[in-house]
């Protein structure tokens, strides 16, 4: 069996038949709703149709039913605009929340730079840069009473805006209802009413009233798993998606990822017998409304195979959007060089690479398992015209119909999708590079180390053993692609090699990840759309505020303590990493040899 027969068996016409299905008899799948859970029923029922074995969990979850709220303009003049209440929205007190309006851009850390906004009430734009939930916590931290969030799009649209601002990610505890849930009211407007605020607030003093209608609590959510088991291994690859909505169709978002997710599966069990690894595909529940609910729920109810089978995660999330016209990956450094040499052989659209951050449903990091997620992208002049609308304008609104999907271009997202999970189930050696993983610890940890005032915290010292990890996996990575090579050629060893070899390279991931990604590490989960995740090694964001701060403040000192305990993880991590590749370094020696 090879990679081309199982990319060639890929079908957009069965993607094409389960998203007209869904939008028109499963439509606003809402978490908790009587709709989400017919969908996580027709998910099932669409796997065991092609093979699979597959069970429908409920598990309780804090979700949000928002409705529509209220905007009235005060001064400069009396208007209403129409409003629509975020999900996990306060509810306001009667009579409504009112006060001066601010912009403030994008809402993130910097645009709040030199503004009053206490008492006041904030106008941001929606867009990733950063998410609603990081724009309201941010907005509440300078003392704003209250949010109205503006939608992207182009200048005279009128699609008003669903979404959560509840940062807590997954079911909240005791510690994150205290310190990341929402703190204030808020509301989305359509773009040309966002527009025409910004006008009034550009002008002078503007004030405005907001009146929200939410009805947050616990309810029932469904996530849907279905498995196909290789005859060799129980190692698998970890295949994602979220299966709730917001109202309307929601045909991008999320009804075409779910689609592809169960063509993969048809495709794929055909060839379980090649499988040298298996497919677990999960479809979560409470991505929209509870902040990403099922997949953390997931990961916290199957942590013990996770660790020990988990070799790598693929999401799926709004695949194939109308008017794409380039392509983009994101993914932990340690895939690129392999999902890249794929995309290069499929795509014939310019193709672009971020670096995977803890948004989605990235609710593996603390177990270290790699990610990947990739589709169509807009150009930069489209981006610039809609407000930066990675997503479409129609993301999160009545307008996510079935025309927004493209289908024709859905087939070689198929195509690229069979290639990547194909190279990730067959292999003999996993496809995965060290080399540039280590560049990037070691460059961030000299970045920070040359701040001045800094030299306390030890840093430099990790830098150095940083860059002694990074000449080890240099040697890594040649051993391993010599190994590689030699399987690819055909060679009868037994496969011991590659056993230790894929040992070493889950376990590189697990190490470093919790710590090239995270904050909180292993165990817990970063607020939604966290600031210091724009950073590498965000646990060591604070450095740069740190080397600002007076010698013999207060506020230094107890920051030291902080820091100094983050940078001991750190340096835990990269002695760890050092040991794991040493260890495979003298086990395995090159092919030919020992």
């Amino acid at each position: 069996m090879s990679e081309h027969q199982v990319v060639d068996a890929v079908s957009a016409e069965n993607v094409r038949k389960h998203v007209e299905y869904v939008c028109e008899h499963i439509p606003s799948r809402l978490a908790g709703s009587e709709n989400a859970r017919r969908m996580a029923e027709y998910n099932a029922a669409a796997l065991r149709a092609v093979g699979v074995e597959a069970t429908v969990h409920d598990t309780p979850g804090l979700v949000s039913f928002p409705r529509p709220g209220k905007l009235q303009v005060l001064e400069p003049e009396l208007l209403s605009i129409e409003a629509f209440t975020s999900g996990h929205s306060l509810k306001t007190p009667p009579g409504g929340v009112s006060g001066e309006l601010v912009y403030v851009g994008s809402g993130g850390v910097r645009d709040f730079a030199g503004k009053d906004v206490a008492d006041k009430l904030v106008l941001c734009e929606i867009s990733y840069s950063p998410a609603r939930m990081e724009k309201q916590r941010l907005a509440a931290l300078n003392g704003a009473i209250g949010a109205v969030m503006m939608n992207w799009g182009n200048p005279g649209d009128t699609a008003l805006p669903f979404g959560s601002i509840k940062p807590a990610w997954g079911n909240p505890t005791a510690e994150t209802v205290r310190d990341e849930m929402p703190r204030m009211p808020s509301v989305g407007v359509a773009r040309a009413s966002g527009l025409r605020l910004k006008a009034m607030c550009e002008r002078g003093s503007t004030r405005v009233k907001i009146e929200t209608d939410v009805e947050n609590g616990w309810r029932p959510i469904q996530v849907t798993v279905g498995e196909i088991k290789s005859p060799v291994s129980e190692d698998f690859i970890l295949v994602g998606g979220h299966q709730d909505s917001w109202y309307g169709p929601a045909a991008t978002d999320n009804a075409a990822g779910n689609a592809v997710m169960v063509e993969l599966a048809r495709v794929f069990n055909a060839q379980r017998q090649y499988l040298r690894r298996g497919i677990v595909f999960g479809f979560w529940g409470a991505h929209e409304t509870g902040t990403m609910v099922g997949s953390s729920w997931f990961a916290d109810s199957n942590w013990d195979r996770l660790r020990k089978h988990a070799l790598a995660y693929v999401l799926f999330d709004q695949p194939a959007c109308t008017g794409t016209t380039r392509w983009l990956t994101t993914s932990n450094l340690e895939m690129r060089r392999f999902h890249q040499e794929i995309e290069r052989s499929y795509l014939a659209v310019p193709s672009d690479w971020k670096p995977q951050k803890k948004g989605g449903d990235a609710s593996f990091f603390g177990l270290g398992v790699p990610m990947m997620y990739g589709m169509g992208a807009f150009t930069e002049a489209q981006l610039h015209a809609t407000a930066d609308a990675n997503l479409g304008w129609w993301h999160h609104s009545l307008e996510c119909t079935l025309d927004k999907v493209d289908f024709q271009w859905m087939q070689t997202h198929l195509r690229v999708y069979a290639a990547w999970l194909w190279e990730l189930c067959a292999a003999i050696v996993l496809p995965f590079e060290f080399t540039a993983v280590a560049e990037q610890f070691a460059a961030r940890l000299e970045e920070l180390s040359a701040k001045p005032g800094v030299s306390c915290l030890g840093l430099a010292e990790v830098g150095k053993r940083a860059r002694e990890l990074e000449v080890l996996v240099k040697k890594l990575d040649a051993r391993v692609s010599a190994w590689r090579e030699r399987y690819r050629a055909g060679d009868p060893d037994s496969g011991h090699a590659a056993a230790m070899i894929n040992a070493c390279l889950k376990r590189l991931s697990n190490i470093l990840i919790p710590i090239q990604s995270t904050v909180k590490g292993v165990y817990g989960h970063d607020p939604y759309g966290f600031t210091p995740q724009l950073s590498v090694i965000p646990c060591l964001y604070d450095v740069e505020r740190f080397s600002g701060l007076a010698e013999q403040s207060e506020e230094r000192h107890m920051l030291a303590t902080h820091l100094l305990r983050q940078r001991n993880r750190v340096a835990d991590a990269i002695a760890q990493a050092c040991e794991t590749a040493e260890r495979l370094l003298e086990q395995v020696p090159a092919p030919g040899r020992g």
